[in-house]
Parts: structure tokens; sequence; C-alpha cells
């Protein structure tokens, strides 16, 4: 009996152990270069980007599953880009603001937590739960969007309305896989491509 329960307290330890590191692993902060330029944009979040897309009207809409998928895009700009980065586990999973600028508003959207990385390129995680943080900066609004995942059951917003926000100043963060999108105006010029592995904090195109 007391073998069994010495191997049951192993077993317990190890487990706790592993959860511990892999919570360290997991939430891990590294230190990035903010690049100096009021027309930098930064990425807002570590992943890879999944999707690159023009928007021309108040809506992104697209089907999926018999439903309708939205996000608006028109507190943003008439037009613009719409950039999509996928975060799987193993992933950093702070966000960072992509332009210095001022928080003109933040709203929770309540939904799904369907997987945000098997068919990730698609619009389908725009029914999960979701966070928007819409700033205003000298270069025109933008807009990040924090999207659950199938395991990312929280998402924590460090900004609040009216906040004054540096670029690269930590604004989020979303624990396990999950999707980040974020929202331009036409004058921006992205220097990514669908596919491109992008950093927190790091350069991923200017304003114009």
């Amino acid at each position: 009996m007391i073998n069994l329960w010495g191997l049951r307290l192993v077993i317990i330890g190890v487990g706790i152990l592993f959860y511990g590191l892999f919570w360290l692993w997991f939430s891990r902060q590294p230190k990035r270069a903010i690049p100096v330029g009021e027309n930098i944009i930064v990425s807002p979040a570590n992943g890879r980007v999944v999707k690159i897309m023009k928007f021309n009207g108040p809506v992104i809409a697209e089907k999926w599953n018999k439903g309708l998928v939205t996000l608006k895009t028109s507190d943003v700009a008439k037009r613009g880009w719409f950039v999509l980065i996928m975060m799987t586990p193993l992933d950093v999973h702070w966000q960072r603001a992509p332009l210095a600028g001022k928080t003109i508003s933040t709203q929770h959207v309540p939904g799904k937590f369907k997987n945000a990385v098997f068919k990730a390129s698609s619009l389908s995680a725009l029914q999960n739960e979701r966070n928007e943080i819409l700033m205003k900066t000298k270069k025109g609004k933008i807009k990040v969007v924090q999207i659950a995942g199938l395991l990312a059951r929280r998402i924590s917003c460090f900004v609040k309305k009216n906040q004054a926000v540096q670029k690269g100043e930590l604004i989020g963060f979303i624990s396990f896989g999950s999707q980040v999108a974020l929202l331009l105006p036409e004058n921006a010029k992205l220097e990514v491509e669908e596919g491109s592995k992008v950093k927190d904090g790091e350069r991923v195109g200017v304003m114009q």
C-alpha cells in the first residue's frame, strides 16, 4: 500500500512539474527590438500569416457551414487590408500594438470555441469568441482582433478606452492555439505575404 501511494505521488509530482514547465514555456515573453518610426507597422502577434485580403465595404462576410461569418470594418476605413495570423501552442501568445496611438474602444464578442488552427486560412474562426481593440493613430484607424480557439478559453485585454498606447506595447494575451487579425486602412503597404512567419513587435509594413 505504501509503495502504491508513493508511486501515485511520484506520478502527480511529475505531472505538476511537466505542467509548470509547459506553462513557463508557453507564457514566455521574449524581448523585442521595436523599430523606430511612426509609420512602421509591427506585427501584433507571433505566428504565421495565413490570409491577406482587401476589404471594400462595411463588413467582411463569408459563408461557413451554412452560416455567415462577419467582421465589422467600417470603424477602421471604407477600404483596407485584413491580415490573419495563426498561433499554434508553440508560438508566443502575447499581443502588441502595431502602431502608437490611442484606444478608441474594446469590445468583447461572445462566440464559439472552434479549432482556430485547422483550416486557419478560412474566416471560420471569426465565429469564435473574440475581443476587438480599435485604435486611432496618426496614420489612421487600425483594429486588432484577438480570436479564441478550441483550447483558448481565455482572452486577456490589457488596454481600456481612451488609453494612450506605444507601438510594441503589450495589449493582450490569449491562451493556447488561436488567431489574431489585423485591420489596416488602404494606405498601409504590407511587407509580408501569406505563409510568412512573423514575430510580435517586428516590422511587417509601413503606413504611406
